[in-house]
């Protein structure tokens, strides 16, 4: 084999292939969750073919905030830990479950879910997406961190409050600045 085609040979394995969601990440913000996405961004080869994967590591007691995936269903797979899992549908009723290592859970396309770990060890999933790109919309972040925001009086009305416990949530989310 020549140099250009053992190039072109590399090169194609490169686009189908992805280390990333191998050895768990470091969880290290406020919510206790950290996801690794092996989508059609990490992976080009995923391209056209409507599949991803993702890597969800939580610390004890972490969380996947309330978040929804406008373009996949997202099932999970427990890889160690216990989480308390759960979506809302759109009747507003909650279907949660506790699950176990080895054991599976889906989040139906473009609903509210979340993840909890409410173990006092590290858990972590993978998760599987019949889409090449899920999207993920946290619901506070799109709420409270929006450019140009929400205005305010439509979040105190949405959400019974005053302007100063928005004001508190807008600081809370609000990026880091270094």
């Amino acid at each position: 084999m020549g140099l250009h085609a053992r190039q072109r040979q590399i090169s194609l394995k490169l686009i189908f292939f992805f280390d990333g969601l191998a050895k768990p990440g470091k969880v290290n913000n406020s919510v206790g969750s950290l996801v690794t996405g092996g989508n059609v961004e990490k992976i080009p080869g995923l391209n056209t073919l409507g599949v991803s994967l993702s890597r969800i590591d939580y610390a004890p007691d972490g969380l996947n905030p309330p978040h929804t995936h406008p373009r996949a269903t997202e099932m999970i797979f427990v890889l160690e830990g216990e989480l308390d899992v759960g979506f809302i549908t759109t009747a507003n009723k909650l279907i949660s479950k506790t699950v176990k290592k080895g054991e599976v859970f889906v989040f139906p396309r473009g609903l509210v879910h979340f993840q909890k770990n409410n173990g006092d060890k590290a858990a972590s999933v993978i998760s599987a997406f019949n889409s090449q790109l899920p999207g993920t919309q946290s619901i506070a972040m799109t709420l409270f961190t929006s450019t140009p925001a929400v205005p305010d009086n439509v979040l105190t009305k949405a959400f019974q409050v005053g302007t100063k416990e928005i004001d508190k949530i807008k600081t809370k989310l609000a990026p880091k600045k270094s």
